[in-house]
């Protein structure tokens, strides 16, 4: 099934925002785990790179634009609720801002 339009997501349930897991295209490794509102999703789908709502910064960001380490979204995948986005990137370059792949790379201890 394809949806097509934004309004077809359910932003309300999480008070505006819709959570977002960014996954390299090609390797499926999950590179993080952000935010989206309405607008952000219809600079994605515009642009065609990754932004976000920056929960701690309460505004817009796309990724890379400090960093340049930007994310070109090759698909975007809306979970069965209508309230999880997965975006399917081509990086280029370190997903984490402390330069590691994933923002992932923490293992947790039994």
């Amino acid at each position: 099934m394809t949806l097509k339009v934004i309004d077809n997501i359910d932003f309300e349930k999480g008070n505006g925002l819709v959570p977002v897991i960014v996954q390299d295209s090609e390797s499926k490794d999950v590179l993080t785990l952000a935010y989206t509102n309405k607008e952000s999703l219809e600079l994605t789908k515009k642009t065609g790179n990754s932004w976000f709502w920056s929960r701690s910064r309460n505004k817009l960001w796309m990724k890379g634009e400090e960093s340049g380490n930007t994310q070109k979204v090759k698909k975007i995948l809306v979970d069965c609720d209508s309230d999880a986005i997965i975006y399917l990137v081509e990086p280029s370059g370190p997903a984490c801002h402390l330069g590691e792949d994933t923002c992932f790379h923490n293992e947790m201890n039994s």
